[in-house]
């Protein structure tokens, strides 16, 4: 064979092998893009677990967040929303997040005691102006910096909702100056902050179950208590005691964590998905709440006006200033950064 022959023979047998060679790497691109296109198409089940009822308002906000994610995600993500506990209760459902046996949930900040001690910034008597500035604080700065610290945990934090702010009652006197308080004993929730709070003012802090508060008022175990507008109605507490002050002193809330092993699972698409169903479903949680604290605050005051057992006041001006001056004194008892922390404080105080 001349040299010009197997010149040819040799181009022809290159040639033929680039073109197996192309039509192997589209082959395999090609099965690459079927890959991704069936993983786009995964389906995802999203069990939501939470303790309160449907009708409350983080209850009407997880049925929110369930038909909005669906339909952002065009149905790639199966929300199935739990009430009442039906499948956990607080105190074990973080547990249950680690191990992704539900996907999220939305405790209260005293169940993160003790993994983010941090939480326990939104205890700290009259650090907040008023719901808003609240809001400015949760949606800021400090909020990213105490959702970061959970995320670290191994959980991904997304959104506070609200249940809003306390209220004094009591059955010995009304509550308008701290010098009131004195002597008074206070149920309090599990919390250092709270315990200092009431000794700060001469009250005597009770720590008992939330189950044993109504009876405690009945039968004169306890004297006073601090709780929102919704616990004292659902419960009854306006019904043994004799006064109530709207003092807006502290904050009950909850923080909406999602397992993180299902937050990686998802593609980045889905991801803003959640964020955005969630972000609504903010929005709507706040209403829901502020709309049933006043509904049921003019049930207490009917019943008030009605029985003539309940007497209601607010904090002026002046009183409110003189309960800051007096409970704001505890305030650098929690400069630890591994208990709350001073920055966090002061950035809150300077949030506009």
């Amino acid at each position: 064979m001349t040299k010009i022959m197997k010149g040819i023979v040799s181009s022809a047998v290159v040639a033929s092998a680039l073109f197996f060679t192309g039509c192997g790497d589209n082959k395999g691109d090609s099965q690459e893009t079927k890959a991704s296109a069936d993983n786009s198409k995964k389906t995802y089940v999203l069990k939501f677990s939470h303790v309160v009822s449907a009708n409350t308002p983080k209850g009407k906000a997880a049925d929110y967040f369930e038909k909005r994610l669906e339909e952002l995600s065009n149905g790639q993500i199966d929300v199935q929303v739990y009430p009442s506990s039906q499948l956990y209760k607080d105190n074990a459902v973080l547990k249950a997040l680690k191990l992704d046996s539900v996907q999220m949930a939305a405790p209260s900040f005293s169940k993160f005691g003790k993994i983010v001690p941090q939480l326990a910034l939104f205890d700290l008597p009259f650090l907040f102006k008023d719901i808003d500035h609240l809001h400015r604080v949760q949606d800021g700065e400090v909020g990213k910096e105490l959702k970061s610290m959970v995320t670290e945990k191994g959980y991904k934090a997304l959104s506070f909702w609200d249940n809003n702010f306390k209220q004094f009652t009591s059955s010995k006197k009304p509550i308008l100056m701290p010098s009131d308080a004195e002597g008074q004993k206070f149920r309090i929730m599990s919390s250092k902050v709270l315990e200092e709070q009431f000794k700060a003012v001469g009250a005597s802090p009770q720590m008992m179950p939330f189950s044993e508060v109504y009876s405690a008022l009945q039968q004169g175990v306890i004297d006073a208590a601090e709780n929102p507008i919704s616990n004292i109605y659902t419960k009854k507490f306006h019904e043994v005691q004799k006064y109530l002050t709207i003092s807006n002193h502290g904050y009950l809330g909850y923080l909406v964590v999602m397992s993180e092993k299902f937050w990686n699972s998802l593609t980045p698409e889905l991801q803003k998905d959640v964020e955005q169903a969630m972000k609504e479903a903010t929005e709507k949680e706040r209403e829901y709440a502020n709309e049933l604290d006043k509904e049921q605050f003019d049930l207490i005051k009917k019943y008030a006006k009605e029985t003539g057992k309940l007497e209601i006041f607010t904090l002026n001006d002046e009183q409110r200033k003189a309960w800051k001056e007096a409970t704001s004194k505890i305030y650098p008892d929690f400069y630890d950064k591994d208990v709350i922390g001073k920055d966090l404080i002061e950035k809150t105080l300077a949030t506009e």
